[in-house]
């Protein structure tokens, strides 16, 4: 095994170059000492919003500033603390920042019931006098609308204060979930013994070694079994702090309460249910055809996540992934094409993995300066997709940079994915177009199916759960460890068919995902996953015309409701057809999986 490089052991060529954001981290605290006075200077516009239209218009412009500067501050804390999480100096730094956004946050409180209060005449006689007024108009649209769910300055403030309750459910499953609970080894068929850890779970169900899935399986869920009680007593807390939330904002229910905040409507969420429900045939058929390429004569959940197409495995340098990600995403423009060079050249990217570097994979990026994407690449076709995912997320960000002002451009979750899926969709299509043989093609194939299951099917069934959780509470019933288990039981068996055994231990996995204190989060992937084939397949049948309307989306940041710019991008998640499209191609590659396998 390989030893892991410390940073300074690093070819700086593969590191990202944050000097782009500042020069040197003395640099940095003159900027941080700088901004210590912005919650002082923010304090002095309380009580005056409604003076005059001048006084509005300071406000937010200073506002806007800040706001650019913190992106930069934290940007740059973060990022060095990633580089290496064990460093106390960027530790300190990345603390100091917090500390100071906090306090920013306390500060600018007043805003939103001030700009509510004034009225709408004046705020109309507010345009007419300054004109430059009319650039904030959407932003204080988007305040005024929440009128009717914004409460009196002393009903805020007593949300205020219970929002540390609210937060309480989340906080005690992170602590039972990521501190508490430790799963005995799983053991393997010649005997050797592996960690059980949340990181080594899914890894462990992808081993050929199937006593090895097994045993990993029943480790994970027999701890949870210990703690069921426990986990529904938490989870029904969560669906009752949402209920409180919502009923004192005066929302219909906890889902308009959760969706409202993106102006996103709810038929959204019922239509993606609905439509997944009715393409669960062909996920039937996909667990069909995995029981028969494992030839296994019962299929069980620990079977779901290992490789059907065995022996593909390739070696694929990150030179290569960067060439291939070029040839790829060369539908997408020139344009697209020179910006992905211009990171690819000017060291966006923090490649590979050194000790005390943060795990996983991200972009992340301040306004005013391009984006950051960190990998820990090692040379496989996962982290080939990572790689484009991640700059999918990046080029989004920099396009809406530098389209938007900053009082526009950050994007909302809800479009969050969509251009990162996209890249992912386009990668795959390259690589089939690229190869007849039929292994291969199998290989590829069966890897984009598991992303339709992960993506589509799965979150479907998880935003499923939640909103049954969640209505529950609504009508007064209660949620108990068999009424829990009962549920996600039958949603399993529903969406995953009769051809796998309903173990016991999957009737728990809702005891596991942290997304369930999330308010109504996971769905976004699925809806985003489905706008993102669509616009891949648009892309690639339609040329130009797709592509400039895909490049106005991915520079819209939020200029409008993310629905609309959508729509103005070729996919209508206002209907169900993106989700239906998205199904449609899920079924025609399970069925050239199976024409490929016979």
């Amino acid at each position: 095994m390989s030893k892991i490089p410390t940073r300074s052991e690093v070819d700086p060529c593969f590191t990202w170059n944050l000097s782009d954001l500042y020069p040197t981290d003395d640099a940095w605290k003159e900027a941080y000492t700088a901004a210590k006075e912005s919650p002082q200077r923010l304090s002095d516009y309380e009580g005056h919003l409604s003076d005059n239209p001048g006084t509005l218009l300071d406000f937010l412009r200073y506002s806007d500033n800040l706001s650019e500067t913190l992106d930069r501050l934290g940007n740059y804390a973060q990022r060095k603390s990633d580089e290496d999480t064990r460093n106390a100096v960027y530790q300190e730094m990345s603390a100091l920042f917090i500390n100071l956004a906090i306090e920013v946050n306390r500060a600018a409180a007043f805003s939103t019931p001030e700009i509510l209060a004034i009225p709408d005449d004046v705020l109309q006689n507010y345009y007419t006098a300054e004109p430059a007024l009319e650039h904030y108009r959407l932003l204080i649209d988007r305040v005024r609308r929440m009128r009717e769910h914004t409460l009196s300055p002393e009903g805020e403030a007593l949300l205020a204060a219970a929002g540390q309750m609210g937060q309480a459910p989340d906080d005690i499953f992170s602590y039972l979930n990521d501190a508490d609970m430790r799963y005995p080894d799983a053991v393997d068929s010649t005997g050797e013994t592996h960690p059980v850890t949340h990181g080594s779970f899914v890894p462990l169900l992808q081993s050929a070694d199937r006593t090895l899935r097994k045993s990993a399986f029943e480790s994970l869920y027999g701890v949870y079994a210990q703690f069921r009680n426990t986990s529904a007593a938490i989870l029904s807390s969560q669906m009752k702090q949402i209920q409180f939330f919502a009923d004192a904002r005066h929302y219909d229910s906890p889902l308009h309460a959760a969706l409202d905040g993106n102006e996103v409507p709810v038929d959204i969420y019922h239509n993606l249910i609905s439509a997944v429900r009715d393409g669960l045939p062909a996920m039937h058929r996909y667990v069909r055809l995995r029981k028969r390429l494992l030839q296994l004569d019962d299929l069980h959940f620990y079977d779901l996540y290992t490789p059907i197409i065995a022996g593909q495995d390739i070696k694929i340098s990150f030179e290569e992934a960067k060439q291939t990600s070029l040839e790829a995403l060369a539908p997408l423009g020139e344009e697209y094409l020179s910006i992905l060079r211009e990171g690819y050249e000017n060291r966006w990217l923090d490649v590979y993995e050194n000790e005390g570097k943060r795990s996983g994979a991200y972009s992340a990026g301040a306004y005013g300066a391009h984006p950051y994407v960190l990998l820990n690449y090692t040379d496989t076709l996962d982290d080939m997709f990572t790689l484009v995912h991640e700059m999918g997320h990046s080029l989004h960000s920099y396009l809406s940079n530098r389209t938007q002002s900053v009082t526009y451009a950050n994007y909302v979750i809800f479009v969050a994915e969509v251009a990162s899926t996209c890249n992912e969709a386009l990668l795959m299509q390259h690589l089939l177009s690229k190869t007849q043989d039929p292994r291969r093609r199998a290989y590829l194939i069966n890897h984009f199916l598991e992303q339709f299951r992960a993506t589509l099917y799965r979150q479907t069934m998880f935003a499923e759960f939640e909103l049954w959780c969640s209505e529950q509470i609504r009508t007064g019933q209660v949620l108990t460890a068999e009424s829990l288990c009962a549920r996600y039981s039958a949603l399993n068996r529903e969406y995953y068919g009769e051809d796998i055994i309903l173990d016991e231990q999957i009737a728990l996995e809702w005891a596991r995902i942290p997304h369930f204190y999330y308010d109504f989060y996971v769905y976004q992937y699925a809806t985003g996953f489905s706008a993102a084939i669509a616009l891949s397949q648009r892309i690639l049948t339609e040329g130009e015309p797709a592509v400039k309307d895909y490049l106005a989306f991915l520079s819209g940041g939020s200029s409008k409701d993310p629905v609309a710019l959508l729509r103005g991008a070729g996919v209508d998640l206002s209907t169900p057809e993106p989700i239906k499209s998205a199904l449609h191609k899920f079924d025609e590659l399970v069925k050239e999986l199976e024409t490929l396998t016979n």
